[in-house]
């Protein structure tokens, strides 16, 4: 039994799509990785009971840090995006958490800069609170080595290839390590949006959307480029044919970058049919029914869909790209410095 809804939250449901395609579904998946960081900072005595925790969202990690600190007795402050809804604002009123939300902003690097300058702001007035620094710190690694362990016990001993949204690099780099303890040969997919710095194709902008979560406009320390095969970048028209197709197919109702990372997980397992293709589903669909389901028509065909090879970023093009990435290092772009973002 749970002693806590953040622990049932965080924990994923592994389903067989097809043979050899399968489906790690989280109802929220940073529950995982904010659970351990604070248990672990209050283990380690970083932080007491009672103390501030404060850090920067798009949405998923600020409910995550909300249920952590529900769980452990912390306070909780977030600086949200503009992409934080109604719904989420309710749910950190009412879990305790204060949400400081920008304005909206021409764009997600003007967004994400003002979130971490506010930030730092707070830290300037308070000195007492403690920045939990999910794009920066590997803690955050820490909880999915038990995601890790199922994996490998539900799927055995065979080839594997894993394939997810990039964001903070935290869940797919820390999935590939853990799991590369335990078997040889595992691969690893990254899924990026248009516009991102992370592995760069910033210079390619989708006039759709950024699909949140899975990219960056600035630098993150936690993603370790060199645990990457291959990457996949995908726009938003892309991304909404394979949700659709995703819960229309298998009945599976996921957000926007699990559409992406399920087109992506398709391609990989046609590819290479003889190896088990996991991909990860971070959140539901709950909150893209207005931009992504209500028009499903809309959708393209996943059939139609085919990714462009490319050999560098500077090669990239819509709708879909695929590069052999071969653990290269960081782009220049994408080089933590400066201090932490």
């Amino acid at each position: 039994m749970d002693a806590h809804i953040s622990e049932a939250i965080g924990r994923p449901d592994l389903i067989r799509l097809d043979d050899g395609l399968v489906c790690l579904r989280f109802e929220t998946m940073k529950a995982v990785s904010a659970l351990a960081a604070v248990r672990h900072l209050l283990d380690t005595g970083a932080v007491r009971r009672g103390d501030t925790l404060v850090d920067s969202s798009s949405g998923i990690y600020a409910y995550a840090l909300a249920l952590a600190c529900h769980r452990y007795g912390m306070r909780c402050h977030i600086v949200g995006s503009t992409t934080v809804d109604h719904t989420l604002r309710t749910q950190l009123a009412l879990l305790g958490a204060r949400l400081e939300q920008m304005e909206p902003s021409a764009n997600l690097k003007l967004d994400q800069s003002r979130r971490v300058a506010r930030v730092r702001e707070i830290l300037r007035d308070h000195p007492e609170y403690h920045w939990m620094r999910q794009y920066h710190d590997d803690i955050h690694y820490l909880g999915y080595e038990a995601v890790a362990e199922r994996i490998h016990a539900e799927t055995g001993t065979g080839a594997l290839t894993l394939v997810g949204g990039v964001g903070s690099g935290a869940s797919t780099g820390a999935l590939a390590q853990y799991l590369r303890k335990r078997v040889a040969g595992v691969r690893l997919v990254g899924v990026q949006p248009y516009g991102s710095v992370t592995f760069g194709s910033d210079h390619v902008l989708d006039p759709e959307i950024i699909i949140a979560g899975i990219g960056s406009s600035i630098p993150f320390g936690n993603v370790r480029h060199d645990l990457y095969d291959t990457v996949h970048w995908l726009a938003f028209d892309a991304a909404r044919a394979g949700s659709v197709d995703l819960l229309h197919r298998h009945a599976v109702f996921a957000g926007l970058s699990t559409g992406a990372a399920y087109l992506a997980a398709r391609w990989e397992h046609r590819a290479e049919p003889g190896r088990t293709t996991v991909f990860i589903a971070a959140d539901t669909g709950h909150r893209y029914v207005d931009t992504v389901f209500a028009r499903p028509d809309e959708a393209p065909s996943v059939e139609e869909l085919t990714p462009r090879p490319v050999t560098s970023p500077d090669d990239l093009a819509m709708p879909w790209s695929r590069m052999e990435w071969n653990g290269s290092p960081a782009p220049r772009n994408a080089v933590a410095g400066g201090g932490p973002a």
